[in-house]
């Protein structure tokens, strides 16, 4: 199974006769051109688009046309982005919090999140992945107050009790790791592999900031994670259960 980082939080993941997108916002190289549309070009199998939330960064409408190409293509959306208005009820199964998907070739089941929307915990051919969309511990402990400080880490928390209910272990978490945030940026990582025990841990929604994002490794790496450290887009990993 192959994963391939697209850019920011957007991901491909590759298993036999399955491709999953993950938070598509931009291709590797632009607006509409690099690696991904190069593979929907000649993709076969079933595709499943999913997108955790209406923000810009994480759902790009341009993903509704690439049904004109694929006619058997699956949409996942947070329930948001039909609350917003980003796509048509027809055109996406829509996700709240606790919702689950299944057809017999992929699982999905819907999680929550500190911002909007959902994250997902995926489980396709063996592999059980957790994109967390924008759960996070946000906080910036340079600006919020002791108190923003201290509901923003009891909602985190709060999520992340609920996914170890049902998800203890993992073999691949994609979790933001934003320097954007300030001192603390690497707190929720840290606090999710702390509660989840991670097979592999892959950095995201840090856009360009490889250093930033890559900086998480020996904190990783301390909790026995496999560290992905990410050098640009379109870079692409195998991810196997040991």
């Amino acid at each position: 199974m192959k994963l391939t980082y697209i850019y920011h939080s957007g991901f491909a993941l590759q298993a036999e006769d399955v491709t999953v997108v993950i938070d598509y916002w931009r291709d590797t190289m632009g607006k509409e051109t690099g690696w991904l549309h190069d593979l929907l070009h000649s993709a076969t199998g079933s595709i499943y688009v999913l997108s955790s939330h209406f923000h810009p960064d994480h759902f790009n409408p341009e993903v509704l046309h690439w049904r004109e190409q694929h006619p058997q293509i699956h949409y996942l959306f947070s329930a948001d982005i039909l609350r917003h208005r980003r796509a048509p009820r027809e055109a996406a199964t829509y996700l709240h919090k606790g919702d689950c998907y299944s057809d017999g070739q992929l699982q999905v089941k819907a999680f929550g999140s500190t911002d909007v929307g959902i994250s997902f915990l995926i489980d396709l051919q063996g592999v059980r992945l957790f994109h967390a969309g924008d759960l996070n511990n946000w906080h910036w402990s340079e600006e919020s107050t002791p108190e923003e400080i201290r509901k923003a880490e009891g909602d985190y928390l709060a999520e992340l009790r609920d996914l170890q209910r049902e998800a203890p272990q993992v073999d691949v978490a994609l979790f933001p790791v934003d320097r954007r945030m300030g001192r603390d940026y690497m707190r929720g990582a840290t606090q999710f592999v702390d509660s989840i025990k991670t097979t592999t841990f892959v950095p995201m929604h840090f856009s360009e900031d490889y250093e930033g994002g890559n900086a998480f490794r020996p904190i990783a790496e301390a909790h026995g994670c496999r560290f992905i450290s990410l050098h640009h887009r379109g870079e692409t990993v195998e991810i196997s259960i040991e």
